[in-house]
């Protein structure tokens, strides 16, 4: 896109005391004629820069104007290269790095491996995600509408959004819109939809309010549940919840206090552990769950 080659060039220039057309040309790949009039679109908006023909000549920001070329140090630098893999990450490409070599011409340490931060989004579902990510990022920009199948504990459903952002959270990719059937702006978890197509409609961008991705409102509790977890457990604990979410008991068990969505999210969870949780409390789902292992160990013997 020309805003990010523009970016670029004003990167490149903020790092390095002269550069050539030709140079810059071969960076962002594309035509020398189109780096002239990325030059005059920096001038008009109000970057003086200066053109100096010959052998020693070049596109440099004219002398006495200079912006602060520590604008952002080695460390931002990282950060932004951090965050630039992790893309690279769900899309498969290197396409991000590469952009982060633009930005970063004439300071090559900042791209050697001495940075201590990598961050891998992908998931095993990377081969559907990259291409629903990548489809929903044209969308956004150009302001289409959206359509898919959802599928959510509720059942499936049709849906066609005017999509805002996309959300990663919770080690899982979402968008955020505004869906026409709901007229409201919704959160959609990629994974769950299906047949997902940029429509060739365009809509007016609406003002978009900043997603609660608290738990408490997107996993809202209707009500507390107690779990007591076998000692062997402790690991798992620490890992989801945190140590202080555990009270150990006089026998040894771990007594848990758990915010449960529904009641089925919550048997799904208890019987992740096997024989090594117990539910305590609310005391009438018990025999509702001793019934549920019941009939999945019928459908799974012999």
């Amino acid at each position: 896109m020309k805003i990010d080659r523009l970016i670029g060039i004003l990167s490149i220039l903020l790092q390095q005391e002269k550069v050539t057309a030709p140079y810059l040309a071969e960076k962002f790949e594309v035509s020398r004629r189109t780096i002239n009039r990325d030059i005059e679109d920096l001038c008009m908006a109000g970057i003086p820069l200066v053109t100096q023909q010959g052998r020693d000549g070049g596109i440099s920001i004219i002398e006495g104007y200079r912006m602060e070329r520590t604008l952002l140090t080695s460390g931002d630098m990282k950060s932004i290269l951090a965050g630039l893999r992790s893309l690279d990450s769900v899309s498969g490409t290197n396409r991000y790095q590469q952009l982060m070599e633009k930005l970063s011409a004439g300071s090559s340490e900042i791209l050697t491996n001495n940075d201590h931060i990598l961050i891998d989004l992908s998931s095993q579902q990377k081969s559907s995600l990259a291409p629903k990510i990548e489809l929903i990022q044209n969308a956004i920009e150009q302001s289409c509408l959206m359509k898919f199948d959802y599928y959510s504990p509720k059942g499936g459903s049709k849906r066609q959004i005017e999509p805002y952002f996309l959300v990663f959270h919770w080690s899982s990719w979402y968008v955020w819109g505004f869906c026409l059937e709901k007229q409201n702006f919704r959160l959609f978890k990629l994974g769950r939809m299906m047949n997902l197509t940029k429509e060739e409609t365009f809509f007016n961008p609406k003002p978009v309010p900043t997603p609660d991705l608290s738990s408490e409102t997107v996993f809202p509790s209707s009500f507390e549940a107690k779990i007591l977890f076998e000692p062997t457990m402790k690991w798992r604990i620490i890992e989801e919840f945190g140590i202080d979410a555990m009270k150990e008991q006089p026998d040894g068990k771990l007594l848990v206090t758990y915010q449960a969505f529904d009641k089925y999210s919550l048997f799904s969870w208890i019987l992740s552990f096997g024989t090594q949780a117990e539910l305590a409390e609310p005391k009438n789902l018990r025999k509702e769950l001793a019934e549920l292992a019941a009939e999945i160990s019928s459908k799974n013997k012999n």
